[in-house]
């Protein structure tokens, strides 16, 4: 994988964490299948990589109220669902393109992880890894109060960074990723899913 990266330095760097540190997507998507299987239904690929950027919970509600996909217990099914893919975190790899440029810049400018996941998910990603103490920050769902496409995820890390938004570098992979760092006012970095 290329990475387009702009040409200058920046004052802080900021990566999203499911599909560009680490690739949990298809861990996330097996989760996902299991879960709802559970309640008779199914989940294609296209659709569940369409709610990229989105919470759990999120997800469950536009299931629920766009998909008719019942859902008795949307609490229950996403705690059922996040249980599922923490089974599987030992198998996470990351997303070594984007992993070098955290690690480039690692001890030379800020880095931040800003993420639509849970701490815990987050954080044992990121162990999993062997890559949190490479972050000076790692904000999470509970951190702000408007998911991606706001640009609050992305301003919270700018803050505890310390570093004015437009003076920092997105590296995201969904659509919805790439808005909230628009509208964050910093430049971003598409990384592609392969």
């Amino acid at each position: 994988m290329k990475l387009e990266i702009p040409g200058r330095p920046f004052g802080g760097y900021v990566f999203d964490c499911d599909g560009t540190l680490a690739d949990t997507m298809p861990l996330h998507y097996r989760a996902w299948k299991r879960m709802l299987a559970e309640r008779g239904a199914g989940f294609s690929e296209e659709l569940f990589y369409s709610f990229g950027g989105r919470p759990t919970e999120t997800i469950i509600d536009l299931l629920r109220d766009e998909h008719g996909i019942a859902i008795d217990d949307p609490v229950h099914a996403a705690a059922t669902k996040e249980g599922y893919f923490l089974e599987l975190i030992d198998e996470v790899k990351p997303v070594d393109a984007v992993l070098e440029v955290a690690r480039l810049w690692y001890g030379k400018k800020p880095l931040a992880v800003a993420s639509g996941g849970s701490r815990r998910n987050v954080e044992r990603t990121l162990d999993a890894l062997g890559i949190r103490s490479l972050f000076d920050a790692v904000v999470c769902v509970e951190d702000y109060a408007r998911p991606k496409p706001w640009p609050d995820a992305f301003l919270e890390a700018a803050r505890r960074l310390q570093v004015a938004a437009t003076e920092c570098l997105v590296f995201e992979d969904s659509p919805l990723g790439l808005k909230a760092a628009a509208a964050a006012g910093m430049a971003c970095v598409f990384v592609h899913r392969s």
